[in-house]
């Protein structure tokens, strides 16, 4: 059985070899890397949603280079201290790459074979490369905004710096199951906004309360990271909103750069669903 259901008819999804399928005769073809589109084309905003093939090309590489594998940690280890059972079952909500749900997977299996891992995200591309990185988890391309996934089938939810759609989140995740929300903090990258911008400014900080969940606990990560190369200073600009943002001459500045030194901050909010 698949985590994931069908995007048409909300069956299940029974797995074979090559294609998943439900009992209304819909069928979805698992592609030569292991993922599955589960995006129906009426749903899509573009013929191309999400990060490009360049964009998941720079965030993989950036990814890879170690310089947020203090998260990828500290995500591991909350996953595993909020699992309680042999088949928890996990879901990665707007995966990208599939840096963090790689991690993930690989931990929580080894304490717990029998655990489920999925993830998905809108963005082929990423979703592609998400499936090449681990085999450990299942995944698709799918939107955050209707997720092809049973009620209540989740033990925890995770989003890293992705969209939020909580009654989806409240819709698909168990009773007194977890979700992991990771936010950029204050200072976050304080130094590439020095290096592009005249006056930076701190990213706001706001704990928001959301209907139907209780707020459990906030693990703030805070470290500094060099950047090592004028590849990866590009790659880590071309992953932040800020890459839309700035004037040329500010990305002018930035490409004189041959390292960088920035403060790194992030704030894991882990909320629990009240029923």
């Amino acid at each position: 059985m698949s985590s994931f259901r069908c995007p048409l008819c909300k069956s299940d999804l029974l797995k074979t070899d090559r294609s998943l399928r439900c009992e209304h005769g819909h069928c979805f073809d698992i592609s030569a890397e292991g993922y599955t589109h589960l995006l129906p084309a009426n749903k899509m905003n573009s013929k191309v949603p999400g990060d490009s093939k360049e964009m998941a090309a720079s965030r993989s590489a950036f990814l890879d280079g170690g310089y947020y594998e203090p998260l990828k940690k500290a995500l591991e280890e909350t996953v595993l201290s909020l699992s309680k059972k042999e088949d928890t079952a996990v879901l990665d909500c707007g995966c990208g790459e599939g840096y963090y749900t790689a991690g993930v997977a690989k931990e929580l299996k080894n304490r717990f074979p029998k655990a489920k891992i999925a993830g998905f995200d809108i963005s082929r591309p990423s979703v592609k490369r998400a499936a090449k990185r681990t085999k450990e988890a299942e995944f698709a391309v799918a939107s955050v905004f209707d997720i092809p996934a049973k009620d209540e089938s989740f033990d925890i939810l995770l989003n890293v710096f992705s969209p939020l759609c909580i009654g989806e989140f409240s819709r698909v995740l168990k009773s007194k199951g977890y979700y992991v929300y990771v936010v950029p903090a204050a200072r976050h990258l304080w130094q590439l906004k020095a290096a592009i911008y005249d006056t930076p400014y701190e990213n706001r900080e706001v704990d928001i309360p959301y209907e139907g969940f209780e707020h459990v606990e906030t693990k703030r990560l805070r470290y500094k990271t060099l950047i090592r190369t004028k590849n990866d200073i590009f790659s880590l600009f071309q992953m932040t909103p800020y890459y839309w943002k700035t004037s040329a001459k500010g990305a002018e500045k930035l490409s004189k750069l041959e390292t960088l030194e920035t403060e790194v901050a992030f704030d894991i909010h882990i909320y629990r669903k009240k029923s």
